[in-house]
């Protein structure tokens, strides 16, 4: 917060402090204190940049309110009194759905950006939100700043698109990035984050302050615009971004353009975020040295497995999974190692804890040669499930709560149209027959990948009309199974961005009941983009 306000001239602060996960975290912070519920950080980091916001005119919108924005809006007042900064702080509520899911731990409706405006036009210089949607932040302060009609489509998708690459903050500077190799380390260090400089006609310029770390060109933004996004049409409370209209253009160092964004009107129902505890997961890690790794592996697997069948409650869920590490003649005993994971759930505490722990722990002298675990399992911990549900947008009452106390009611969406999958846009003609060399995918593609619930997306783009050529018509979603070989029995769906030069991959049900099930190694899908940019493919000479 302290480096964006020094670092150059500003109107608004957002900041994004909420995801699937930190819901869960959220709801389990208010079940021991039902006062807390919001993301406390942003108070730090107020209690230090108040002032200098203050002294700047900069008007700070966050959805650090999480699961109690009405309690961080209080909070936030009680500082700037203790700190004598004469601040107008509102909030906005009304997304949460909890009640009437009484499962849930959390429950909440991912709002639009109007109530941040009615705030912004009433003069706050605070707004904090529960849930909303992470463009909402952008988009709330952009109607508010040139008076948008909520009809005004292409302006507000533009806006959308432009908080989607502000989101995951440094992630469209540079962070993150699959060309990185490309940039002097120095620069990507420490990089700065992101601004855009919006304009009235819905067109952005993605920049930085400067003299920030980082950059900023059209990898940087195409990369972040492909993150957990799907087909073409991305679809909130405010618009429907078509994101086959993008437009990107370098103007500048430092400086991309976006323009020619097309909005639609927004999806007649708002989407749900539901988080509740799923029961008791654990886990131990054995440890296989040297010679012989498939057959001590088999050893205690079947040793475990008997000790499990023979408990007194065997956990519902027992998963394995055998990872390679190991190398021939390996100069240490490390690198001489694999590791062998045993991942159970079950809704019973005791099933998962007293149950794993005793199995493992009394084979230590009576399986494998070299018997020993990274870490004896412990007695369990909970684990959480995310799924998404849909409730009409006049289901929900979008409130912005004002500073002096008014509530201003938000009308929902009164124009909508349903959510349908856009057409297949027309392809280029493939690269003509060459020669070919056996290399990674990653050396002519980038990717980016990430979580949606249980499913995960994986953005691919290349750099050049004649790579585009090639990759849209070899990476189809069968090879894609084929290259990522735990998504072989599962449905993937390939969308193409022409203008992007970008295929966008949706791989439903691979994180199984969301990240904070752990469901795989990799729980949230960040580096499956990576693990596709590392396999193998017959690519045309003229393109290495």
């Amino acid at each position: 917060m302290r480096e964006m306000l020094t670092g150059g001239p500003l109107d608004v602060l957002t900041g994004d402090y909420l995801a699937e996960l930190t819901m869960l975290i959220l709801g389990r912070d208010r079940l021991k204190n039902p006062s807390g519920g919001y993301a406390r950080t942003f108070l730090g980091q107020l209690e230090e940049c108040l002032g200098l916001a203050h002294e700047r005119g900069v008007r700070i919108v966050a959805n650090a309110g999480g699961l109690n924005p009405a309690g961080l809006a209080d909070a936030v007042r009680q500082l700037a009194d203790r700190l004598g900064i004469p601040v107008r702080v509102a909030h906005v509520e009304g997304d949460d759905l909890t009640a009437g899911h009484p499962r849930s731990l959390a429950a909440h409706a991912y709002l639009g950006g109007a109530g941040i405006a009615a705030c912004l036009r009433e003069g706050a210089d605070i707004v904090v939100t529960g849930r909303v949607t992470d463009a909402a932040l952008v988009t709330g302060p952009a109607v508010a700043h040139f008076g948008w009609a909520p009809d005004a489509y292409d302006r507000l998708a533009g806006a959308v698109v432009a908080g989607h690459v502000l989101e995951c903050g440094t992630q469209a500077t540079g962070g993150n990035y699959a060309f990185f190799t490309d940039h002097d380390p120095a620069r990507l260090r420490h990089p700065g984050f992101p601004l855009a400089e919006l304009h009235e006609d819905g067109t952005s310029v993605i920049t930085k302050h400067d003299g920030t770390g980082g950059l900023v060109d059209i990898g940087t933004v195409t990369a972040q615009l492909l993150y957990e996004t799907s087909g073409a049409r991305y679809a909130g409370p405010d618009v429907t971004a078509r994101l086959d209209s993008v437009r990107l253009t370098q103007e500048a160092p430092d400086r991309v353009r976006i323009s020619g964004v097309r909005g639609e009107a927004p999806p007649p129902t708002l989407k749900v975020g539901l988080n509740r505890l799923g029961g008791y997961r654990n886990e131990v890690v054995f440890v296989l040295t040297g010679l012989d790794i498939e057959a001590k592996a088999a050893l205690v697997r079947d040793q475990m497995e008997t000790a499990l069948d023979a408990a007194k409650s065997r956990p519902t869920e027992v998963r394995w999974d055998l990872a390679r590490t190991d190398h021939p003649d390996a100069p240490t005993q490390e690198t001489a190692s694999a590791l062998l994971r045993l991942v159970v759930r079950d809704p019973d505490q005791d099933a998962v804890g007293r149950t794993l722990s005793g199995a493992a722990i009394e084979l230590a002298l009576a399986s494998y040669p070299g018997f020993h675990v990274i870490a004896p399992p412990g007695k369990g911990s909970p684990y959480g499930v995310f799924e998404d549900v849909y409730v009409p947008q006049g289901a929900v009452e979008h409130v912005a709560v004002l500073h002096d106390g008014r509530r201003v009611p938000v009308a929902p969406a009164t124009d909508t149209l349903v959510l349908e999958p856009a057409l297949e846009p027309a392809l280029p003609e493939p690269l003509p027959p060459g020669p070919t060399r056996r290399a990674p995918l990653g050396v002519v593609a980038g990717a980016r990948s990430g979580d949606k619930g249980g499913n995960a997306n994986v953005g691919v783009w290349v750099r050049s009309d004649d790579a585009w050529r090639w990759l849209v018509h070899q990476l189809t979603a069968d090879r894609f199974q084929n290259l990522i070989t735990e998504s072989c029995h599962l449905k993937v769906v390939r969308h193409a961005l022409p203008n992007l030069r970008a295929l966008n991959f949706v791989v439903e049900g691979i994180l199984g009941e969301g990240v904070a099930s752990q469901h795989r190694f990799d729980p949230q899908a960040k580096a499956l983009g990576e693990w596709l940019r590392s396999r193998h493919l017959d690519i045309p000479e003229a393109l290495l």
